[in-house]
């Protein structure tokens, strides 16, 4: 992808990803199980035992071969457990809303709450039915937004399957075209009109929703830059993007989640989470 940082005129397409933090709200949506693949269920089991403390779900893990992406945990299985140690017992919370599996990969939407509300974007990658490999993304819980959404509320049901790469390649063209390019002559085309659902927590509905925001953080100077999609991932008309770039000059990874319905953009959830130095890693993989 393309390196491009956008003028200040143009920051704001981008709004449409920026996440501020502040109170929770927590919704009763949940992953549906009856309708979950298997690999689906055993993320949801696993992510679930950092509140319940059971051992089971664990045992998905590949012992000999797990890579980690979450730049506080140390690398493998054994990193995996010290950040559970580090939990106070009891504190932790977990409530899964949405789970999608896209060949090898399964991504989860999820309210967390250790050491403080967050919500969560994490990708597993399976191979030979074992997890071997995993990212994340994590955001200080805030909202509701103008809108009166929270960070999580929606739809969590993976509908149009059939329709997964024509889903992805629109999501994957909007993004390259406006986070990345900043190709602002082309945003309205990729909406129904003023209809879209935004979760961020700043932003209200709708393109002016996202105009409104626009001016305010041109007022602030606030900049912003999307350098390089390193993931898209989907099922049916959810489709997740990983980004890298830069927030307010600090290196930063972007995950957004949208909902595409009729061919356009229609809701769109996120994580924006800034990338330590890499003297503070406690792996050498990376966060992509």
């Amino acid at each position: 992808m393309m390196k491009t940082s956008f003028p200040r005129r143009t920051v704001l397409a981008m709004a449409a990803i920026l996440p501020l933090a502040g109170g929770l709200k927590v919704t009763s949506a949940h992953a549906t199980e009856t309708q979950m693949t298997q690999q689906e269920k055993q993320v949801v089991d696993l992510l679930k035992s950092i509140e319940t403390g059971a051992a089971e779900p664990v045992g998905v893990i590949n012992p000999e071969k797990y890579i980690q992406h979450n730049l506080g945990a140390a690398d493998g299985l054994k990193g995996f457990g010290e950040l559970l140690a580090a939990l106070p017992k009891g504190s932790a919370k977990v409530n899964t809303l949405r789970v999608f599996q896209d060949g090898d990969f399964v991504f989860a939407h999820t309210e967390y709450e250790f050491f403080g509300p967050k919500i969560g974007f994490d990708i597993f990658r399976f191979e030979n039915g074992k997890i071997v490999e995993h990212w994340d993304n994590l955001q200080q819980t805030a909202g509701p937004n103008p809108s009166g959404n929270t960070m999580v509320d929606g739809p969590t049901e993976a509908k149009d399957l059939a329709g997964t790469d024509t889903n992805k390649k629109l999501v994957s063209t909007f993004v390259d075209d406006i986070l990345v390019n900043g190709r602002m002559e082309k945003l309205a085309g990729y909406f129904d009109g003023d209809n879209y659902i935004q979760h961020n927590p700043a932003i209200a509905n709708g393109l002016s929703g996202l105009g409104a925001a626009l001016k305010a953080m041109a007022q602030a100077g606030v900049t912003m830059k999307y350098d390089t999609v390193h993931k898209v991932l989907g099922k049916g008309n959810f489709v997740l993007t990983v980004s890298e770039g830069a927030f307010a000059g600090k290196p930063t990874s972007f995950y957004d989640l949208f909902r595409v319905e009729n061919g356009k953009i229609a809701e769109h959830w996120d994580t924006i989470e800034a990338i330590p130095a890499k003297a503070d890693w406690k792996n050498q993989n990376g966060k992509f």
